[in-house]
């Protein structure tokens, strides 16, 4: 009766990792990559306007960053978000941060909470909430915090240029020694090619809406 039991059991495991695997976002397996024309969007910021990248007419391409205020990586990056905002927005290069985690899974990542953080911060660039998780989707995004430059074209549309993390050292910024995110928006301005348009964004995993 056990023999019999134990080809019941192995072939109950595989059908529950089939249905988790079917369970995993479309994002953990597809997404933007470096080059691509990525969507605009318009999604709604802590000050109740809706924000696009459309709306900035004079920008030269954005900075765009999925965030949000419990992950204990993203809050480690808020000063250095602001400082990356503050140098590069003069630029033509602002921040659009975008926080995609879903309310139901993390409360503290509500809308509201969100008011508070920036307010607390007082960030100097659109905090948005991506409530249906449809741009994070697209884009790709899989950790918060998770950067995609994108560059304007002639055309308007926006390239992907880099996709990754700001720098690499998330716990101590005094230690950090390579500016990723700095170094690829250098390029950019200067009218180069990224030299290192790839990194690995290291995060806290995003909150997906329950199916």
């Amino acid at each position: 009766m056990k023999n019999n039991r134990i080809p019941f059991l192995y072939m109950a495991c595989l059908l529950l990792v089939g249905v988790l695997m079917g369970a995993i976002p479309a994002s953990e397996n597809s997404g933007y990559q470096v080059g691509d024309t990525a969507r605009d969007f318009k999604l709604k910021n802590v000050d109740g306007k809706m924000v696009s990248m459309a709306d900035y007419k004079d920008a030269k391409g954005f900075i765009v960053t999925f965030t949000c205020n419990t992950c204990p990586y993203s809050v480690a990056y808020e000063d250095r978000l602001i400082e990356l905002h503050n140098k590069y927005a003069p630029k033509g290069y602002p921040i659009i941060a975008i926080n995609p985690n879903d309310v139901k899974v993390s409360p503290k990542d509500s809308y509201k909470h969100m008011q508070v953080r920036a307010k607390e911060k007082n960030f100097p660039f659109p905090y948005v909430y991506d409530e249906t998780q449809e741009i994070t989707k697209a884009y790709g995004a899989t950790r918060t915090p998770h950067l995609y430059v994108v560059q304007k074209q002639q055309d308007g549309t926006f390239k992907v240029a880099y996709i990754g993390t700001i720098d690499d050292n998330s716990r101590e910024p005094e230690k950090v020694q390579k500016k990723y995110a700095e170094a690829a928006l250098d390029e950019l301005v200067a009218g180069k090619p990224v030299s290192q348009p790839n990194t690995k964004a290291i995060g806290c995993t995003i909150k997906w809406r329950e199916a």
